[in-house]
């Protein structure tokens, strides 16, 4: 089985998310592709984090009973920060059957150089980027093996509806049903 791991600190997941996913799993020859709730990525700061279980906890909330796309907490039990290709290393020891594809979106591209053993990771598994404003994947051609998904551009960020939600605005349209009833129920994000 071919699977695309998608990363990310979920915090917290939203439709955009939801729908890149979809696209991969539906327009790319990846069989699932599995959400990784990363507990702290190497180059964020974790003061403004929910606690991972509860970030992991929205991502089942929003998947659901889905079999083709899937929420992991693979990283919950690996050295924090997470790095990929400690990830990937596990992950293959774990199911040696599946090959494994990275799904990163093109504004990755940019700093991949400085991600822990990027050549070796790039070795091991493929690489599929989707479109982010402000950077041309094809200014990397060069430099990186990849393949260019053209999935839709969507300008939503965790970071935005934190923000939004910390000023009282309702945020409803810009998450799954469930995830946003959560977190208005735990008032998450509220300041």
């Amino acid at each position: 089985m071919k699977v695309g791991l998608f990363f990310g600190s979920f915090n917290p997941i939203h439709i955009g998310h939801l729908a890149i996913a979809n696209y991969f799993a539906e327009f790319t020859d990846l069989s699932q592709i599995w959400l990784v709730v990363s507990p702290q990525s190497p180059f964020k700061k974790k003061k403004n984090l929910l606690p991972e279980y509860q970030r992991y906890y929205m991502v089942e909330l929003a998947l659901g009973d889905d079999f083709q796309i899937q929420p992991s907490n693979i990283e919950f039990n690996l050295p924090q920060p997470s790095y990929t290709i400690d990830t990937l290393t596990y992950l293959k020891e774990r199911h040696p059957r599946h090959q494994y594809g990275l799904i990163v979106g093109s504004d990755n591209l940019v700093h991949l150089h400085k991600w822990k053993n990027y050549e070796q990771l790039l070795s091991q598994s493929q690489l599929y980027v989707y479109p982010r404003r402000g950077t041309d994947p094809w200014d990397y051609k060069d430099r990186y093996a990849f393949t260019l998904v053209d999935a839709p551009k969507i300008e939503i960020s965790s970071s935005m509806i934190r923000d939004s939600i910390g000023e009282g605005r309702d945020m409803r349209y810009f998450l799954p049903v469930r995830v946003y009833q959560y977190i208005q129920e735990m008032h998450f994000y509220e300041k």
